[in-house]
């Protein structure tokens, strides 16, 4: 079947409901049976439209038949043909050997490869559509698109994203409750900025700020927030904290979307920075800093940030200090068309020709140093390069094997998802494929591990999505 079809569409719309129906006490055994009647005489899509309950979400188990497993662990090449159990939300059993399910969903692989669900460790799930006019416009218009949005990225294979900045925690929360179908939010709600600093999108006519006046629309709709104090990071770190962030994001240096945000600019002082680190470990987490240049990213790690975003412009004693710390470098492969979008002879153009010839080279720097290295796609504005999410990752063959890039993806990402410690909204083990770990599952049509643009185009080549033990797409053959 076709994911865009009206029998995968209705699939689509019923899985939350069915997944709710499938596991309460209070259904009642009237709708249980008119159901089966429905899948008895084979009209099963009239069960869907009908009832609003999807057939297989009814089997709590799925047994995933001889498949060829990339555990999302390092492994160069694919196991031997297996079967692979889920329990509910969790996979249960691995084994070469046959398993028994009785009353499982069964999937016949025939070989296909499955390996886990992919994770963008830099994603703006708010931003990534909308203009930046729209933005800061009206909330309800953009919490729709951002909302469709999200059930796309789930559709690309992104079960998981890491949200560095932007009003996300209403979209989280409706995923999370099944309004709306789309990958794990790990948030940081809005992005920390200073005056002037990146991410401070105000009109000149808002100067000048008055400390504790009025918020800019900006500030309003949750977008990024102006901090210009410790104290004031202080408060504001435990009001994202108080809405639910699993990190905090600070932009610490200058930055090439924002227009009054030269990139040799270091913005934040050190002890601000540390106030927000203060709160961040209180609370048992951890602040993510925005930083291209040495100064920036030396300042942020003197003051405790564990992940630095992007460090395009960084030299190489920059990079030995980042191995040296353990500290995280969070990468993106930045596509051309990103650059291209900024209009010829704007501020923005002339910064993205500044940084993008940096990335090449810190990519370089982060694997001769063996530094830990996150992987993300950092999207704004443009659903057309949303899009292209899966062919950004692809990308990453310029430096590094298949093998590599997926292990990126997915195991070393949930690593670093972890470092939310007790605010991770989904305890749980992430980005691998072994017993005990949540069940974000893609089936493979081909070996990614021999063709990475397998990954660009998810709607020919992943037969099957699931997340969290549910299947949100399924275009293998109904039997």
């Amino acid at each position: 079947m076709c994911i865009r079809s009206l029998e995968s569409q209705a699939l689509m719309k019923a899985t939350f409901v069915a997944h709710a129906l499938s596991r309460a006490v209070a259904v009642s055994s009237y709708a249980r049976a008119a159901f089966m009647v429905l899948l008895s005489s084979r009209r099963w899509l009239a069960a869907i439209l009908v009832l609003g309950v999807c057939p297989a979400a009814w089997a709590d188990d799925v047994l995933f038949e001889n498949v060829r497993i990339f555990d999302g662990k390092g492994a160069t090449s694919l196991s031997a043909p297996s079967n692979v159990l889920v329990k509910g939300n969790v996979i249960a059993r691995i084994s070469t050997d046959p398993v028994e399910a009785g009353g499982a969903l069964r999937v016949a692989g025939n070989g296909r490869t499955l390996m886990p669900g992919l994770i963008d460790a830099h994603w703006h799930a708010m931003l990534a559509r909308s203009t930046p006019a729209e933005s800061f416009g009206d909330v309800g218009f953009n919490n729709l698109a951002a909302g469709d949005e999200a059930t796309d990225t789930l559709m690309r294979g992104f079960t998981t994203v890491r949200d560095v900045g932007g009003p996300v925690f209403g979209l989280k929360r409706a995923i999370d409750t099944g309004i709306v179908e789309g990958p794990r939010i790990y948030p940081s709600g809005a992005m920390l900025t200073v005056t002037s600093g990146h991410g401070d999108f105000r009109q000149m006519s808002e100067l000048p700020r008055v400390i504790g006046g009025p918020f800019a629309r900006m500030e309003q709709v949750g977008g990024a927030i102006v901090v210009d104090s410790p104290d004031e990071v202080r408060l504001r770190v435990r009001e994202q904290l108080m809405q639910g962030a699993a990190l905090i994001k600070v932009t610490a240096g200058g930055g090439v979307s924002s227009p009054h945000s030269p990139l040799d600019v270091t913005t934040f002082t050190e002890p601000e920075l540390r106030a927000a680190v203060e709160i961040a470990d209180n609370w048992g987490t951890y602040v993510a800093a925005h930083a291209f240049t040495s100064h920036a990213i030396r300042i942020a790690i003197a003051a405790g940030v564990k992940c630095i975003e992007h460090g395009f412009l960084m030299d190489e004693e920059t990079a030995k200090l980042i191995a040296d710390k353990g500290i995280w470098l969070s990468l993106q492969p930045l596509p051309e068309l990103l650059r291209q979008g900024f209009a010829k002879g704007s501020v923005e153009r002339a910064k993205a020709d500044e940084v993008w010839p940096g990335i090449g080279r810190t990519y370089e720097l982060a694997k001769k140093y063996k530094i830990k290295t996150a992987w993300g796609t950092d999207v704004l504005f443009s659903r057309a390069l949303a899009q292209q999410q899966g062919a950004i990752l692809a990308s990453l063959k310029r430096w590094y094997t298949p093998a590599e890039a997926l292990t990126m993806a997915t195991g070393t990402n949930a690593e670093l998802l972890a470092l939310s410690g007790p605010r991770n909204p989904y305890p749980g083990k992430l980005g691998v494929i072994e017993e005990g770990a949540l069940a974000d599952i893609l089936l493979v049509d081909g070996n990614p591990l021999e063709n990475l643009d397998l990954v660009a185009d998810a709607a020919s080549n992943f037969k099957i999505i699931m997340k969290d033990g549910i299947i949100y797409k399924n275009t293998l053959e109904r039997p």
